[in-house]
């Protein structure tokens, strides 16, 4: 895959050494001279100095064969620009961009960012996995399909407990895929599966179905 880097910080140095070593062709684009010099000594010529904003600078690295291009930039707006110049006006099929704002990510999936990163919101579902109480966490958003997978725990004091999934009032747009209970192999949930105190979930949801089927799931 040929990927363009727009950003030569940190992140984009060890992403860019990452893919290289997993036989990718990467292009670094880096407004900073000094960085762009030191990628350079390191890794070779994987970096051009210039504005992954500018549609010339895009333009001239061959943006247009491109397969995919992240922006990892500190800044929130010049990765929301690289990445919307790159799909509509070059037609690049994927496009990744870092936030550093967590408040920003609606919007970036608004104007069709197909995925947004958030060192926040990473660091804040790891925290949510180890807090029982926590009703729903996001592993995976599929922007395109307008679809979310989440993982919900059945807290032992649930009205759902010892309860089977075809007594639920699952919002129909949801499907429930997999149950992991610490004593036993993944179960795939059916109509007669009963619920248990602790059981995880993991579903397919819509944004607008997620409260329905947390409710569902851990009673009201």
């Amino acid at each position: 895959m040929y990927i363009i880097i727009v950003g030569g910080g940190r992140v984009g140095y060890y992403l860019t050494k990452a893919l290289l070593d997993e036989g990718h062709e990467v292009l670094i684009v880096e407004k900073n001279a000094t960085i762009c010099e030191g990628i350079t000594g390191e890794l070779g010529g994987v970096c051009v100095r210039g504005d992954g904003c500018e549609t010339a600078t895009l333009a001239d690295i061959g943006t247009g064969r491109a397969d995919m291009l992240i922006a990892v930039t500190g800044d929130d707006e010049d990765n929301l620009v690289a990445c919307q110049i790159a799909k509509h006006k070059f037609n690049v099929a994927r496009t990744i961009a870092r936030i550093r704002n967590p408040k920003n990510e609606t919007i970036f999936k608004k104007l069709g960012i197909d995925v947004t990163v958030s060192g926040t919101n990473i660091i804040l579902e790891a925290i949510q996995q180890e807090v029982p109480t926590h009703p729903l966490t996001h592993l995976l958003t599929i922007i395109d399909k307008g679809l979310e997978i989440v993982e919900i725990k059945i807290p032992p004091d649930s009205t759902t407990v010892d309860k089977p999934v075809k007594e639920l009032s699952l919002p129909p747009e949801s499907k429930l895929t997999l149950l992991l209970r610490k004593e036993g192999k993944p179960i795939i949930p059916t109509a007669n599966t009963i619920l248990h105190a602790g059981d995880q979930i993991i579903a397919v949801t819509t944004p607008e179905s997620e409260e329905a089927l947390r409710t569902a799931l851990r009673g009201s």
